[in-house]
């Protein structure tokens, strides 16, 4: 069985939304002045271990365009890739496929069909369902020293869980990668 995974960019203050420069948000690629080799591999070698990416319509839109001058070898033209849309009826980016419906019961379906983990970056409105309805495993945070005031928060208000921590790293620029496991719902 496979587990889902959860891979944000995440400010001190919580927020998730707009860190590549391309974003449609005010404060777009706020994750730029932090980039290093270093965290390129912390990504990559995340990639490297994942058997399948989800991926919400924006998303995938999102990552098509920004990976489309990249050489067809590249990892992420190459793997599995799952877009959760009501609205797109065909994915026409390398070894895509779209999945409607009830989401919840087709991801369930994917865990149990998958043997490794099945990866989401970004897709914040994706990851609330997926976490409300106990489905995801795994959080990956890239923590980054900045405080935005505003934007996408990865929890929304009335969410909880019991995380337990599973990997802590500091790479540079101070940038700290985190890894909790997702126990269960907290007590409330």
């Amino acid at each position: 069985m496979g587990t889902l995974q959860a891979n944000f960019f995440i400010s001190l203050d919580g927020v998730v939304e707009g860190p590549g420069a391309g974003d449609d948000f005010a404060l777009a690629g706020w994750t730029g002045p932090y980039w290093s080799d270093e965290i390129g591999q912390v990504i990559g070698t995340g990639m490297m271990q994942s058997e399948a990416m989800l991926l919400g319509r924006k998303t995938y839109t999102s990552f098509k365009d920004g990976f489309a001058n990249t050489p067809p070898a590249h990892p992420m033209h190459q793997i599995r890739k799952y877009v959760v849309s009501r609205t797109l009826h065909a994915a026409d980016w390398g070894n895509a496929s779209v999945i409607s419906g009830d989401i919840t019961a087709e991801v369930a379906r994917l865990k149990q069909e998958l043997r490794g983990p099945l990866i989401v970056s970004g897709s914040t409105a994706l990851v609330h369902s997926l976490f409300d309805a106990g489905l995801v495993d795994e959080i990956n945070l890239l923590v980054y020293p900045v405080v935005l005031g505003q934007g996408q928060r990865l929890f929304k208000d009335g969410s909880s869980a019991k995380l337990t921590l599973t990997h802590q790293q500091t790479l540079a620029h101070g940038v700290v990668h985190l890894t909790y496991a997702v126990e269960a719902p907290a007590a409330a």
